[in-house]
């Protein structure tokens, strides 16, 4: 597998850090290179995408997409980590909440919403992640960050259990829209289970587990889990650049409009990949009428130079 560049799908197991899955892959690829694109919590199990080699270089791109959750959540009980895995801080009566009341405070999850994140997270303040903080008893002032959820449906409701699917834009904390909810309803709840089934255009059907990662790796057998980097666009629109112009690219020069052929996006700004005889060169931004350079119609984002067909 060394010198392979590009995006494997992994089905992250209960227990184990994002960090975790990116060490295994590390050893079991011997590649040092790897990263992943969307933390998911020790508790939480599903989609990680794991970018190796050039790959890594796709992580700010993939990481920007919108993604979907199952979700189990419990009433009657505060958490200080807004999950199964924190203490309890207050237990409630949710024995008064009916089903009816779920529903119609379930409906009020979708849509725009400020976010603020919870203290036991990976995001940091002065260099510190919040969850070593929180460790230590302390709790600093956050910023609240805008979200967006496009789809909360129950799926199954068992009182004091609720299961959900969720659909969300990226930084999205579904733990706090569980502790939310229990705020709303008045009984408390914590998020009791959660597995991501979507990321982008990526499923969970399309993914392995590292076991089955590592038999794949010591029998040569095709991984089919493991997407080239062409592959890993495969929503974004591609571009084939011309010989002349593509030799240029790599140099830095982005290319201009006649020198590529394919569907040109229609919106100034959209992300496009640009290829050349099967390999990915570029990801770059449509901007014919930008002015901070004359240069080419595009706005080079990350070049990829001597990169092998997908």
């Amino acid at each position: 597998m060394i010198g392979w560049d590009g995006i494997l799908l992994i089905d992250k197991p209960e227990g184990l850090t994002s960090h975790d899955v990116v060490q295994a892959v590390r050893k079991i690829f011997q590649v040092r290179r790897v990263g992943h694109a969307g933390t998911l919590d020790p508790m939480a199990t599903g989609l990680l995408v794991v970018g190796v080699g050039l790959g890594t270089r796709l992580i700010q791109f993939l990481m920007a997409e919108d993604k979907s959750y199952r979700a189990r959540i419990r009433l009657g009980a505060i958490t200080d980590s807004q999950d199964a895995m924190g203490i309890v801080l207050e237990e409630r009566d949710w024995a008064g909440v009916t089903e009816s009341a779920v529903r119609d405070q379930v409906k009020e999850m979708a849509g725009d919403q400020a976010q603020c994140p919870p203290m036991y997270s990976a995001l940091k303040v002065k260099g510190v992640p919040l969850y070593r903080l929180a460790r230590q008893g302390v709790e600093v002032e956050r910023k609240t960050r805008n979200i967006h959820v496009s789809r909360a449906q129950i799926v199954g409701i068992d009182l004091p259990l609720v299961d959900m699917v969720i659909e969300c834009s990226k930084g999205t904390y579904v733990r706090t829209l569980a502790h939310d909810l229990g705020l709303r309803l008045g009984c408390g709840a914590h998020l009791a289970g959660l597995r991501r089934i979507r990321s982008g255009s990526f499923r969970i059907d399309e993914s392995i587990t590292l076991e089955e990662l590592k038999r794949s790796v010591d029998c040569g057998a095709k991984i089919k889990s493991f997407l080239g980097l062409r592959e890993a666009l495969r929503e974004t629109p591609q571009l084939e650049v011309e010989t002349t112009a593509a030799r240029r690219l790599e140099d830095g020069v982005p290319p201009e409009l006649f020198s590529v052929s394919g569907k040109i996006p229609c919106r100034e700004g959209e992300m496009v990949a640009l290829v050349n005889n099967g390999r990915l060169l570029a990801v770059a931004r449509f901007r014919p009428t930008r002015t901070l350079e004359n240069r080419g119609d595009f706005e080079l984002l990350r070049v990829f130079p001597h990169c092998r067909a997908a």
